[in-house]
């Protein structure tokens, strides 16, 4: 399955997703993204006590900035996408979970509370556990998991990163649904090593099951095959247009011509590379999971499973709407679905294409 997104315009282009983009936003993820390039230890320090005591600023100080505490709970809640509800496993009732912000130096406590019926764990997916890997987060390796009604709290450090990572479930499929994107900030004060963007956003590429997807994996294994496909790929939880039931499930990312944007892109599917770029525009390679590297300009990059890839994009062209698209790599002799979807200002049209293209029209 294929998806697409958009860059529209007026005075501003706009992203939009079939694999959808989109922010999670709470008051101290705001914060974050308003100063994240404004590194001064009043901003940062008020941030993270956010984390530690709500509203209580009173006791703000510099002994907080290397500690940050945070609360995942794990719940089944229902959502609806492709014209199926079904119940879910989420954190913080949220599909994908809530990006973790932390700055490189930090020393992280997450409590995770388990309201679920099935046990959990939660990996911390590329992070380095330098002396404390029995935080890493795999069930029946580094702990047991966390069975409904508990909790546990997992304590680390973040040495020697910055970048981009993820987290998510590390026991049956529950991965499907329970993930979400580390963003690990430089220490205060260092500069990143290629121009400074504008703005950034995450761009969390996931998997949609309409069945229960343990199911999904059971019926697989009687069978002796593998598991089937998912229904549909997603950007931050939502398929896009041209799936039934999802015309309001599209992300747009508004962007300022001439301006600089630093995509943070995790690829969090289960089982597929997948393919993405942006019409009209380019797109300068900085970060592979969570690593700098020298910056090279391509139109297309594929992101495996697991991997993260930060990227620079310019809005350098005249302003309108322009696809985003990212489409799997596929490697076995099978049909494969190649509709992919097209969205304009005022009017909606699907079309299938037979390739993925980096020349898809653009409407002013």
């Amino acid at each position: 399955m294929a998806s697409k997104g958009i860059f529209l315009s007026g005075l501003t282009f706009i992203f939009i997703g079939i694999l959808e983009l989109a922010f999670i936003s709470f008051p101290a993820e705001a914060a974050i993204k308003k100063y994240q390039f404004d590194v001064s230890t009043a901003s940062i320090s008020l941030i993270r006590y956010y984390h530690l005591h709500g509203n209580r600023l009173d006791l703000l100080g510099d002994e907080f900035l290397s500690f940050l505490f945070i609360s995942l709970q794990i719940q089944v809640r229902n959502v609806s996408r492709l014209c199926h509800a079904k119940p879910i496993v989420t954190v913080n009732g949220r599909f994908p979970g809530p990006t973790i912000y932390v700055r490189e130096g930090d020393r992280v406590l997450v409590n995770v509370t388990n309201y679920a019926q099935y046990n959990m764990s939660i990996h911390w997916h590329g992070l380095k556990q330098y002396r404390n890997g029995w935080a890493d987060g795999p069930a029946y390796i580094t702990q047991c998991p966390i069975q409904k009604g508990s909790s546990y709290n997992y304590d680390f450090n973040v040495t020697g990163q910055r970048g981009t990572l993820w987290w998510h479930a590390h026991i049956f499929w529950l991965r499907a649904t329970v993930y979400g994107a580390i963003v690990i900030m430089p220490k205060q004060g260092t500069p990143y090593p290629f121009p400074r963007p504008n703005m950034e956003f995450n761009i969390v590429l996931g998997e949609w099951w309409n069945t229960d997807v343990e199911e999904v994996v059971r019926q697989g294994t009687k069978m002796g095959l593998p598991p089937n496909m998912s229904d549909a790929h997603t950007i931050n939880g939502k398929p896009g247009p041209l799936f039934p039931c999802s015309e309001k499930y599209t992300f747009a990312m508004e962007v300022e011509p001439g301006k600089t944007y630093l995509l943070r892109i995790v690829n969090a599917a289960l089982n597929d590379e997948l393919f993405f770029g942006i019409s009209g525009h380019t797109m300068t390679v900085v970060e592979v999971d969570a690593v700098y590297t020298k910056p090279f300009t391509t139109q297309t990059i594929l992101i495996a499973p697991g991997q993260t890839t930060n990227v620079l994009v310019k809005a350098n062209q005249v302003p309108g709407r322009y696809f985003m698209a990212t489409r799997p790599f596929i490697d076995v002799p099978l049909p494969i679905d190649n509709k992919q979807p097209q969205q304009f200002s005022n009017t909606k049209a699907f079309q299938t294409l037979s390739s993925f293209s980096s020349s898809i029209a653009c409407t002013k």
